[in-house]
């Protein structure tokens, strides 16, 4: 069986799949908050609970286990970073986990999670190149080659979310937020959720959960569709400038953002302004196993 867990930074996710992705067991915590050390037992804490789950079933471990996390494992050091769960970062969480459980553990960014779970089994299925972003409280990005997550030599790729916004305006220039990061102007600070709702407050005054906006807009709220506009340009500029550089078959959106339809029918053409190219037919996809995507994508780190 492979085990996949889910790092995020408000739960820990595990699944167990068989070769065939057939969903054998999945639960939920709340990710412990404060320590290395706390989100450290959680980790080890569910995958115990998930092979115990399988020892039931007649499922005998120990079982192949993956990790997605909010961030990349380092090739200089080997520890973690890059992650908004800042308690991992500079930690040697991969030699611990595989202390812990006796065995080798893959781990992986969320978001290439994301991208090899829709290109194993999910919306970008047979794709050979998937680029899958995550539009949520962040921006992340990944990529999957052949069904494989694509790290790169420094363990950055597809960090998207921390390149600026291309072709901005001078409006744009002039009011770039310092990102997390601590560079300005990165694209998590305009196309994430987070991003689409400081847009709306900063130019209306008035402040609104993405979902309200995007009830506002369905109102007939004129504000809130100026909103959208700047979103849609934004995101399609952004998505513009990743296919000049790698032309993927599929891109496959997930978070929050994501479950806006209206996003799908105006993006290919937003894209098609700006791609360097007299045509833009890549399809544009919301993540067929949702959520859940990430998780299973990381006991997909294994192979099929």
């Amino acid at each position: 069986m492979r085990i996949g867990v889910d790092l995020g930074g408000t739960k820990v996710e595990v699944v167990a799949i068989d070769d065939a992705g057939t969903e054998l067991f999945r639960h939920r915590i709340d990710t412990p908050r404060g320590t290395y050390q706390g989100i450290l037992d959680g980790l080890v804490g569910i995958v115990r609970e998930a092979e115990s789950r399988l020892a039931s079933l007649g499922h005998a471990g120990p079982h192949r286990v993956g990790v997605g996390i909010p961030g990349a494992i380092s090739p200089r050091t080997g520890l973690a970073m890059n992650a908004n769960s800042t308690e991992i970062n500079g930690k040697p969480l991969k030699q611990d986990l595989e202390l812990a459980l006796r065995r080798e553990v893959r781990l992986a960014n969320d978001a290439n999670c994301l991208a090899v779970s829709e290109a194993v089994d999910g919306a970008a299925a047979g794709g050979k190149v998937v680029f899958a972003a995550i539009l949520g409280t962040g921006c992340g990005a990944g990529l999957a080659i052949h069904g494989e997550a694509w790290e790169g030599r420094h363990r950055i790729g597809g960090e998207w979310g921390h390149n600026p916004l291309p072709w901005p305006s001078v409006e744009e220039l002039s009011m770039a937020d310092t990102c997390w990061c601590g560079k300005p102007g990165c694209l998590e600070t305009w196309i994430s959720g987070t991003g689409f709702e400081n847009d709306f407050r900063r130019v209306t005054g008035r402040v609104m959960r993405g979902r309200a906006i995007i009830a506002a807009l369905e109102a007939g709220d004129a504000e809130a569709a100026a909103c959208f506009d700047r979103y849609i340009s934004r995101l399609g500029r952004a998505l513009a400038h990743m296919a000049n550089i790698l032309d993927p078959d599929v891109i496959v959106l997930g978070g929050g953002m994501s479950r806006i339809p209206q996003i799908y029918d105006r993006l290919p053409g937003e894209i098609g302004r700006w791609v360097f190219s007299d045509h833009f037919v890549t399809p544009i996809r919301p993540a067929l196993h949702g959520d859940s995507s990430g998780v299973r994508g990381a006991a997909w780190l294994w192979g099929r």
